[in-house]
């Protein structure tokens, strides 16, 4: 972690396992992988930021481990649409209550993702109101920093119950692109047969 940012000291981290995980026919935060859950490994992208918090189903697996942890829960807003916007929402409001500047994000299905990711993406912002890693494979707008006034522009996206794609708010906003040399790591596991993939890979 040598080349932390030091905006890393206002960021909140937000580990993303709210879905249903219908692909991969179970909660797939708490899958194991390589001898601990696929959550946890996960989990260590954010050892470095101020604190983490976990984005879950109420009464689910991966809310009962977080709660082991002792990591702060959240959860969807009720009348918030279905999708990963309603978890960075709630991730967002909370970084604000915490004081925080920066929310960092990451889904709970990508086990390999760079140590570096959020060192990295912190020290690329600049003024842009988010950042998000691309590698040649395509984008990755789950693995992304957001500075906290996006909240409002998601808000606002909300209206009438709209859920636009991750990347084209990203887009829209003119969040930063964020080069990764490393396709592997951002691999998802969003099967079961994905997963044995990654550990394999490991």
């Amino acid at each position: 972690m040598d080349r932390l940012c030091p905006l890393s000291l206002s960021t909140g981290g937000l580990l993303l396992a709210g879905g249903r995980s219908s692909r991969f026919g179970a909660e797939k935060a708490v899958a194991p992988f390589g001898g601990r859950l696929m959550m946890d490994a996960v989990l260590t992208r954010f050892s470095a930021l101020a604190a983490c918090a976990v984005s879950a189903r109420p009464n689910s697996p991966t809310a009962a481990h977080a709660q082991s942890l002792d990591l702060e829960i959240l959860h969807d807003e009720p009348d918030a649409p279905a999708g990963p916007l309603a978890g960075i929402a709630a991730g967002l409001a909370w970084a604000k209550t915490a004081n925080f500047k920066v929310l960092a994000t990451a889904p709970c299905d990508a086990p390999l993702l760079p140590p570096d990711l959020f060192p990295v993406l912190l020290a690329s912002i600049g003024n842009a109101p988010a950042a998000f890693a691309v590698t040649d494979a395509g984008e990755h707008p789950l693995c992304a920093v957001w500075r906290v006034e996006m909240a409002d522009y998601i808000a606002a996206e909300f209206v009438d119950g709209r859920h636009p794609p991750v990347r084209a708010l990203l887009a829209d906003h003119r969040a930063r692109r964020v080069h990764f040399k490393d396709v592997r790591a951002f691999a998802n596991a969003n099967t079961r047969d994905a997963l044995e993939a990654l550990e394999r890979a490991a």
